[in-house]
């Protein structure tokens, strides 16, 4: 169990930041999301099998959780309307502006945001949480192949929006 912790506390940062790219810069729904992430992992709901590093079997805990989070929300979002017909549900808009302070970084995350979302995941995580390519397609449950063609479109795709926005 301790060398859990360690491994934990070793990749708590990188983590974070992929938790906060999982839940679109909303830093509220990410730590929540880190914390069950770590409790599915310390409770055993989520073992290590050693088959790949640890640190992407942590990853593909925290995009399983953070899914299953956004269905959740989703869910009672829908049942609260159901139930307070016209009311308005207030959204947490704060996301990533809070965080980002020039605006260089606001176009980036812009143009990110207006990836799909799989070609937004495996760039933040070759990039942001230095994956490799093989690496990230273990982490989002998908063929290396796929990952790779994911990776190629999306820079092709963001160097296409970034240009647009510069001339």
């Amino acid at each position: 169990m301790a060398d859990l912790d360690e491994e934990l506390m070793r990749n708590n940062h990188a983590a974070f930041g992929w938790a906060l790219a999982c839940c679109r810069g909303d830093r509220g729904a990410a730590e929540d999301v880190l914390q069950s992430a770590y409790l599915k992992v310390l409770d055993g709901r989520a073992t290590y099998g050693g088959q790949s590093e640890f640190r992407g079997f942590l990853f593909g805990v925290i995009r399983r959780t953070a899914s299953e989070e956004r269905r959740r929300r989703a869910v009672r979002a829908v049942l609260t309307l159901a139930a307070f017909r016209g009311a308005e549900t207030s959204v947490d808009a704060m996301g990533a502006n809070g965080i980002v302070r020039d605006e260089e970084s606001r176009s980036l995350l812009a143009a990110l945001d207006r990836l799909p979302t799989r070609q937004r995941e495996v760039l933040h995580l070759v990039f942001y949480q230095d994956l490799s390519i093989a690496a990230a397609s273990e982490v989002l449950g998908i063929s290396i192949g796929s990952a790779r063609v994911h990776y190629e479109r999306g820079k092709a795709r963001l160097r296409q929006l970034l240009g647009a926005k510069e001339k």
